[in-house]
């Protein structure tokens, strides 16, 4: 079994299996998802400044996604503010295909096709193979996102044979294109046709598949 299979078998509590609870601020980290005004959000990344003066309160920063939205932004909470447990599904499903109307999933409990609009798909799609394995985020019960695994394996489409001295940051790399459509740099020695892992957060090479 690969990795992203590995991956996206993780069982994850349906809401009504679980009693609802007030998340603290102090408590959020990254990848936490939490509801803010009625909307729900992922923590990208979660920052605790200790109070310097005596009777000074503990803040919270958090770099959060608007998951209705996608839009990135940071906002600071006392740490004692409390989030309401969004009513978020994660669905194991499959990639099908995308058409004018979206992209479309396979539930892999229900057999039911599930469909995403492009917008709520967003840059997701440099990622999208056929049959690849993924979490879809359910809001209130309604589609509204995606969550990718950590490395997905796209094969190389077009990459010119390297040249010595091309570098970029120091390394030895050169341009390539995926199947998705997707440019990244990768080592010279990679070649059309090969299969590579890339991070589907950094966007960067990760190694031979």
């Amino acid at each position: 079994m690969s990795e992203n299979q590995i991956w996206a078998r993780a069982r994850f509590a349906r809401p009504e299996e679980t009693m609802a609870v007030q998340i603290d601020a102090i408590t959020v980290k990254r990848r936490t998802l939490f509801e803010h005004e009625n909307t729900p959000y992922s923590c990208l990344d979660a920052e605790v400044s200790s109070p310097t003066a005596r009777g000074g309160q503990t803040l919270v920063r958090l770099k959060m996604r608007n998951l209705l939205t996608n839009a990135v932004f940071e906002k600071t909470f006392k740490a004692g503010d409390k989030f309401k447990e969004p009513d978020l599904q994660r669905v194991q499903t499959s990639y099908l295909y995308s058409d004018s109307s979206g992209a479309h999933f396979l539930d892999q409990e229900s057999y039911e096709t599930l469909t995403l609009t492009d917008e709520m798909v967003g840059n997701a799609t440099d990622f999208l193979i056929g049959g690849l394995l993924l979490q879809l985020l359910k809001y209130n019960g309604n589609p509204i996102g995606l969550e990718l695994p950590p490395v997905v394996e796209l094969e190389v489409t077009v990459s010119e044979p390297g040249v010595r001295g091309d570098s970029s940051s120091g390394s030895v790399t050169k341009p390539a294109t995926l199947e998705t459509g997707l440019e990244i740099r990768v080592p010279l020695f990679i070649k059309e046709g090969e299969k590579v892992r890339v991070s589907t957060e950094t966007r960067t090479f990760g190694g031979r598949a």
